[in-house]
This record gives structure tokens, C-alpha cells and sequence, in this order.
């Protein structure tokens, strides 16, 4: 069945050969739809030249189907029935064009998610055929395009430098491209400063951050800006103007007695000078790259005893406060108290449940889990059992998820140093109370373990630590200025998790660290590496190309009406200009034009389309939908939809 030619022929109306190719999906497609059948039925379109089904299309076999037909002169143009295209648009274009054709004659038909997946039986066969059938009328009139080309500037602005941005900066320093890191604090290393070490390798934060921002200092093609942040942008990929203000730190520090590259624990690299003034000046670029970091969770008042009791810290208050703990000593001591028993409560923050947890002010719950928290706990219960052996700890969880390499054996550590582990369910959270027994414990927890079948277990602690997940910063201002995807977690929303995962939707904009999602330190510069390569990629040229799916006025109609303008989504992208007679006309910027549409919609004259997009392509496909050409048989027999 692979690669099975069902039809050739050297003529097709209009000229033109379309080559349909429709992919089994391994049987998530043919399971349900007779590929064969579909096949069958599409062979009798006039413009197709070529009919071929594979396993995979997207795999090298399948490729070369396409290759080999546009090679050989059988067909001009491609239709490809598989799964969503923007699973593998990038992939067929790709074929396409190393086999010397124009990677703009291919039209895609989506017979996975919009048919197998939702349909059975000859439904699903007879929608995946009017879905092919379209596709084959658009492409019939398809005609190639050329990417639009733009010159670029070698240049790239971060904004965050914490260990994502430094390491991005670093990395496209290194291939040659001028950087400019922005950080809105005095400080270098963002949240990566303000831990003891690093879970699981036990590494000083202090000297990973120290060596990255040395690094930085160091180089002549960074420019650090601290104190600064984005406040206008205007542009596009490889040529954005960003205004920039940089203003005096808030009070309280002797800046000057602290020397440049100086570690400042729990704050992190001095870079050597702050503003005296508020300034603003102008930065031309050639990408942006996003690096604005995470904020802990700040649990409500009340929440686990969170600002009732003097007792309750986060996680983070409590690394920075055993940090400073006097060593040599059996047992803990904090303050001046000597803290002989802690509870550590996970999933603070973190996999909140509706109706069960509350809704911030915004209305939002942290619904996905922070994947940092029960290693960062574990490490700290470890540390407190192998310094201070005489204090005991308890830790109260929902699940263990210790998910990354060397993370598990964290947990393992933790249970041979005598850690003990109580299960809860989110519908019974642990309780923290006011102990007065008289025996020098300062609060009690109570839960019901689900480990020993819901037994209630109370333990006297003198402390209680809860495991704050992760939140995105507030970059709402540059969400709104950039028109930003954001995710329902509210952290930035890349354009494909696994396909394009350091990119946004916006062209020229790029994104790493845990401003996505969260992530351990190693992932935010591992995220940060491949944002620097993919930028570096675009910079590279001097140049970059984009797809050529942008509107197109026709001279000859425009009646220069101004309705286009007035609709246009896209600041920039369409204006009226006057034309030597006096009339006006409209004109395209394509390099800000989105391809929407929305002026093609409303122009009174036609005098406008999007190219690729055609209002002649859409009658046609919808022409091919409604036919029932392809399904004379079924009718007849009283068997069709």
C-alpha cells in the first residue's frame, strides 16, 4: 500500500497537476478512514495528476513520494492529507523546495483532528474526501510566491538577566551578535540568586550565577543596562526601535560600597553601577528575546497559617533563613529559638483545584504544578537532617514528583536520612494550629494520612515551611505592547511546545526560561541555549525571509475608500496614500501586514486579497465542499450524506 500510484496523467484543467498525498498517521487516520477508498474517489478530480498514500507521509519515505513526483514533472502542485498542519507545514514546504519547486504551491488537508479523530466509518471517509477535495481546488490555484525579504540588524536585545538571559546573552555574544541585556533590578541572576544550592547536584547558586555574570561583564559585545526596561517598541523582526528607561533603585542600599562583579547573597551581581537619574534613550534591534523570570507564590493570609503565625515561612524565607543558621549545633537554631521539629507542606500554589482551592483577584487558580518544589523541598528536609540531626522533619504532601535526572535519588536520600513522609488529599489539607501544652512546641499540624488509610496524625512542630510553587512575573505591559500570546497559566505561550518551542507568535520574539513554564535552573539555560541559536539563525544572514501570506491591492480597483484601513488589525500594515492624480489608493507594508484578512472582507471593490488566501481559492474550495460530484455512486444507492 506505501507509496501506491493510483493515477498519472499529463493534463489537468487549467494546466495545472496537483499531486494528492494522503497519510495512514501509523492508523490514527486509516483506522477510521478508508484511505483507499478516499484515494479512489479523489483520482477522479480533473486537475489531479498524481494520488499516493504512505504510512507516514511526513517520514523520508513519504517526502521522497513528493520529491520524486515534482522532480519528474508529474504534478505542480501539492495537496498533503495528514494530521494539523502546523505539525508538519514546515516539513512538506521544506521537501518541496529541495526539489526545486516553490514551496508555496502546497495546500494542506487536515483528515486527523477534523475527521478521524472525531468521526468513524464512512462519515469519517466521506468528510476526509470533501476535505481533500477542497484542498485540491485551492491548490489548482495556487500560484508561487516569493518570501518577503527584509534586511536585518545584527543586534539582540534580553530583557531579564537572571540565569536564562545571561545565558542567552552569552551564547549570541559568542556568534557574534551585539547584545543588550536589560534588568529591571540593580542585580544579576534574577530568582537563581536567592537559592543556597541547586537541587539535585548540590551546586553553590552563588557560583553559577557569579560565573555567568562574569561572563557577561566580561564580554565586549554585551551592554548591560540595570534598572531598565522596555516602555515602546515599534517595528518588526530584524528592525524593532525599542525605547528604553532606565530609573534610580528604591533606597536602602550604599551602592557604591559595593565593587562591580560583586556577589550579593540573596540578591545577586552587582554589575558595578545603578542610575543617579531616570534616563531614556533608543535601542535599535534585530530580535527580542523574553528571559522575565518567575515569581514565588505568595500564599493569602491565613492560608496554612501564612501570616497568622510568626512560625509559617515560604520556601524561599526559609532558604535564605537556614543559609544563616549557626552550624555545629545538634539542632536547629533560628532567631534565637532552637527549632527541635519542622513540617514541610507541598503543592503550595501549585495544582489548585476549583472549588476546592481559592480563586486569586484576578479570578485565576494555579492549576498546573510548579515541578521545581517537592526537589527544592527535598534537598532542604536533607540538609536539615544532615546538619542539625537533631531536629526531625515532616513532610506533608499530595504527590512526590521528583521528576528529572537525579532528582529521584533526592527522595531516596531523604527517606534514609529519617525524613518522614505523610500523604494528604487536596479535600483534606493539613490544619495548622496555636499549641499550648506547655512543652516548647509552637504549633501543631493535623492531617489525615492517607498512608496508614486516613489515620488523623498531629505533629508538634516549631515550624512550618510551605513549598510555594511558581508564578510568571508581570509582564502585562509587554504583553500588551508586543501583543503577546499568553497561556491560561499566564505564563508566555510559545507557538508549538515541541516543533517551535522558543518562539511566539509574534515574528522576531522569542522566549526562555521559566517566563514559559516552570523549570529548574539546568532547563532555563538549556531553553535559553536553544533561543539563542534560534535567534542567532534569523540575525545571521543579514537578512530574514518572511512567508509571503500578506494582502495585495490591485491599482487598477482600489477606489481608495478607506474601509481596508479603518478594518486593518495591524498598526502600520495598510495606509492611503495620495496618487498623482489626487485620488487616493491604499497600500501594503508587508512587513507589519498580519494576513488576516479583515481588509479583504470589507473593501467594496475587491480590489484587495491576501495572497495564498484569495477570495477566488475560498469560492472554490467552498465549491468543492458542496459538490457531490465525488459521491455519485453513494447517491445512487441511497448510501451518501
Amino acid at each position: 500500500m506505501a507509496g501506491e500510484n493510483l493515477k498519472e496523467k499529463e493534463g489537468a484543467v487549467g494546466g495545472q497537476k496537483v499531486g494528492v498525498y494522503v497519510c495512514h498517521c501509523g492508523g490514527n487516520i486509516s483506522d477510521h478512514v478508508d484511505v483507499s477508498e478516499v484515494c479512489r474517489r479523489i483520482e477522479k478530480i480533473g486537475c489531479v495528476a498524481s494520488v499516493q498514500n504512505n504510512m507516514f507521509m511526513c517520514s523520508d519515505p513519504g517526502q521522497e513520494l513528493i520529491m520524486k513526483d515534482i522532480r519528474s514533472g508529474a504534478v505542480d502542485r501539492v495537496v498533503v492529507a495528514s494530521c494539523a498542519p502546523n505539525l508538519h507545514e514546515a516539513t512538506f514546504r521544506n521537501a518541496i523546495s529541495r526539489a526545486g519547486g516553490n514551496p508555496y504551491i502546497y495546500e494542506h488537508a487536515n483528515i486527523r483532528e477534523q475527521v478521524s479523530w472525531v468521526h468513524h466509518g464512512e462519515a469519517a471517509t466521506a468528510k476526509a474526501v470533501r476535505l481533500i477535495a477542497a484542498a485540491t481546488a485551492k491548490a489548482e490555484r495556487l500560484v508561487p510566491l516569493t518570501p518577503i525579504r527584509l534586511e536585518a540588524t545584527r543586534h539582540a536585545t534580553i530583557v531579564g538577566a537572571g540565569v536564562a538571559g545571561l545565558k542567552a546573552a552569552i551564547d549570541l555574544a559568542n556568534r557574534g551578535v551585539e547584545v543588550a541585556l536589560l534588568e529591571t533590578s540593580p542585580f544579576l541572576g534574577g530568582r537563581a540568586a536567592h537559592l543556597d544550592r541547586l537541587a539535585p547536584t548540590g551546586e553553590s547558586a552563588a557560583e553559577v550565577v557569579s560565573g555567568l555574570a562574569k561572563q557577561v561583564l566580561d564580554h565586549s559585545s554585551i551592554t548591560v543596562y540595570p534598572c531598565a526596561g522596555i516602555r515602546s517598541c515599534e517595528g518588526y523582526i530584524g528592525n524593532f526601535r525599542i525605547g528604553v528607561e532606565k530609573a534610580p533603585p528604591a533606597a536602602g542600599r550604599q551602592w557604591s560600597e559595593i565593587a562591580r562583579g560583586e556577589f550579593v547573597p540573596f540578591a545577586g551581581v552587582y554589575p558595578g553601577s545603578v542610575p543617579e537619574n531616570s534616563e531614556q534613550f533608543f535601542i535599535d534591534t534585530g530580535i527580542i528575546l523574553l528571559a522575565t523570570g518567575f515569581k514565588p507564590y505568595e500564599p493569602r493570609n491565613g492560608e496554612y497559617g501564612y501570616r497568622q503565625f510568626d512560625e509559617v515561612v515560604t520556601l524561599p524565607e526559609f532558604i535564605e533563613m537556614l543559609a544563616g543558621a549557626r552550624l555545629g549545633s545538634k539542632t536547629l537554631q533560628l532567631g534565637g529559638r532552637e527549632i527541635k521539629s519542622v513540617a514541610m507542606i507541598h503543592c503550595v500554589g501549585s495544582r489548585m483545584i476549583p472549588g476546592i482551592h481559592e480563586e486569586d483577584e484576578n479570578g485565576r487558580l494555579n492549576e498546573y504544578c510548579s515541578r521545581t518544589c517537592c526537589t527544592a523541598t527535598l534537598q532542604a528536609a536533607s540538609t536539615i537532617r544532615r546538619l542539625f540531626p537533631g531536629t526531625n522533619v515532616f513532610e506533608f504532601y499530595r504527590d512526590i514528583r521528583t521528576y528529572g535526572r537525579g532528582q529521584e535519588e533526592l527522595y531516596a536520600r531523604a527517606a534514609k536520612d529519617n525524613v518522614m513522609f505523610f500523604r494528604f488529599t487536596p479535600e483534606d489539607p493539613p490544619v495548622i494550629g496555636k499549641r499550648d501544652d506547655g512543652d516548647g512546641y509552637a504549633l501543631s499540624v493535623r492531617v489525615k494520612d492517607t498512608l496508614t488509610f486516613g489515620e488523623e496524625i498531629e505533629a508538634p512542630v516549631d515550624l512550618v515551611v510551605l513549598s510555594a510553587g511558581m508564578e510568571p512575573n508581570d509582564v502585562s505591559d509587554l504583553v500588551d505592547m508586543l501583543k503577546l500570546p499568553v497561556g491560561a497559566d499566564a505564563f508566555l505561550q510559545e507557538v508549538h511546545p515541541k516543533l517551535r518551542p522558543v518562539e511566539l507568535s509574534v515574528a522576531g520574539v522569542f522566549l526562555a526560561g521559566t517566563c514559559q513554564a516552570p523549570m529548574d535552573t539546568g532547563e532555563a539555560c538549556a531553553a535559553a541555549s536553544a533561543a539563542a541559536v534560534k535567534a542567532s539563525a534569523v540575525l545571521s544572514r543579514g537578512f530574514v525571509e518572511l512567508d509571503p501570506f500578506v494582502a495585495e491591492v490591485d491599482p487598477g480597483k482600489c477606489r481608495g475608500t478607506g474601509a481596508c484601513v479603518e478594518a486593518c488589525l495591524k498598526e502600520g500594515a495598510l495606509e492611503l496614500v495620495e496618487t498623482e492624480s489626487g485620488g487616493k489608493k491604499a497600500r501594503v507594508h508587508a512587513a507589519f501586514c498580519i494576513g488576516c484578512g479583515a481588509c479583504a472582507a470589507v473593501c467594496p471593490e475587491g480590489a484587495i486579497d491576501v495572497k495564498g488566501w484569495t477570495l477566488t481559492q475560498y469560492e472554490a474550495m467552498v465549491d468543492a465542499l458542496v459538490s457531490d460530484d465525488l459521491f455519485e455512486e453513494e447517491l445512487a444507492h441511497g448510501t451518501g450524506e
